[in-house]
């Protein structure tokens, strides 16, 4: 828990549940509390993240623990794909981080931002209902990037969603062979 003493303006952070999208958030929370922010970090208890060892190596930070709304059945099928499970969660969180930021905005008037992972774009709308400013964090690099425009072109020739494991390795025509 973070120090009771410190009461500047709070900053919200909300990394999306896997360790590629939690440790830049944390580098940047970790940068913004050594410029004096309170940092509260919300996280979606889910996808095998383990909050007990993220809160154990900051506790400087407050955390706060949401579900994520999404079934264990709908987490262990075996068809759905990376993309489904991204727009499962956009879809399942928004009641619960609703609630959350209601209860955290009536708890402490410093609260000035959120800051939220850029995967995560209900947070936008859920932010705007309770007047509070939003920055997005997009914490891939210039590849991933490359990777998310050529969904589109990806889903209009049928590679996306992926229809079964024999395709793994078929070669995408559309896109240069080096």
């Amino acid at each position: 828990m973070e120090e009771q003493g410190r009461k500047g303006k709070r900053l919200l952070l909300f990394p999306l549940p896997l360790q590629g999208h939690i440790n830049p958030m944390l580098q940047l929370a970790n940068i913004l509390h050594s410029k004096g922010f309170s940092i509260t970090i919300i996280l979606a208890d889910n996808l095998n993240t383990s909050s007990n060892n993220i809160r154990a190596n900051y506790p400087h930070f407050t955390f706060h623990t949401i579900s994520d709304g999404i079934s264990e059945v709908e987490k262990t099928k075996i068809d759905i794909d990376v993309l489904s499970l991204l727009s499962l969660f956009n879809e399942k969180c928004v009641p619960h981080f609703t609630k959350a930021l209601r209860e955290l905005v009536s708890e402490d008037s410093n609260i000035v931002c959120l800051i939220s992972d850029s995967i995560l774009h209900f947070t936008k709308a859920v932010a705007d209902s309770f007047k509070l400013p939003r920055l997005v964090l997009r914490t891939g690099g210039v590849c991933s990037l490359l990777v998310f425009a050529a969904i589109p072109l990806l889903r209009n020739k049928a590679y996306l969603p992926l229809q079964g494991i024999s395709h793994l390795h078929s070669s995408i025509i559309s896109f240069p062979k080096k």
